[in-house]
């Protein structure tokens, strides 16, 4: 069970910073303006499934008297926030020749997992993915565990989440769970020999 964002997905599709990092110049449009309207504000009724990004944004950016488009903000994000990290993928790959089953579990709305599994392609190089728009719940709530074990069919032990937010690795270990929490440096096939050999 993998987190995406900083673990699997690291930064701007070009370096390894926030996708914002460029948005000033390239759409006329202040990050920090866009945390502040739409992030601190809106996100989390639409990454539980709530509601649908693109209406819930484009009113944030009407609010801030932006001239850019949900849709053209979307597609900007979408394709920025997109540096795949390949060692992952190389150990992602490893782990299913070996009949791991490698899933992704991020705090997502439909539209991104969508984009995610489907034209970034990550679809390619895991079994699946459970995402928090789909739970009606996101990490660390106890409802996202339970609606990916429902999915999964597996006991809980049988789970084992690698994610960047320590708090998510608390959760899931409270849950049943094994757990790493992921940092600078890691690397996955160790990560999950260790745990195979611990568990």
């Amino acid at each position: 069970m993998l987190d995406v964002d900083g673990v699997l997905i690291s930064g701007h599709s070009a370096d390894e910073e926030l996708w914002t990092h460029h948005m000033q110049s390239d759409l006329g449009l202040d990050p920090a303006a866009l945390v502040e309207g739409f992030f601190q504000r809106d996100w989390i009724e639409v990454v539980t499934g709530e509601k649908d990004l693109i209406p819930v944004l484009q009113t944030a950016l009407d609010r801030m008297k932006a001239e850019v488009t949900a849709e053209t903000l979307t597609e900007y994000w979408f394709a920025k926030d997109a540096r795949i990290v390949e060692p992952v993928i190389e150990a992602c790959q490893r782990m299913r020749q070996l009949a791991l089953t490698v899933i992704l579990t991020p705090n997502q709305e439909h539209r991104r997992a969508a984009y995610l599994m489907q034209d970034l392609g990550l679809g390619k190089f895991v079994d699946g993915i459970v995402y928090s728009a789909q739970a009606g719940a996101q990490t660390p709530a106890r409802a996202f565990f339970d609606f990916a074990m429902a999915r999964t069919g597996a006991r809980a032990k049988a789970h084992l989440l690698v994610d960047d937010h320590l708090a998510n690795v608390d959760a899931a270990r409270t849950a049943g769970w094994q757990a790493h929490h992921w940092t600078s440096g890691n690397r996955l096939w160790d990560v999950v020999e260790s745990e195979r050999r611990d568990h």
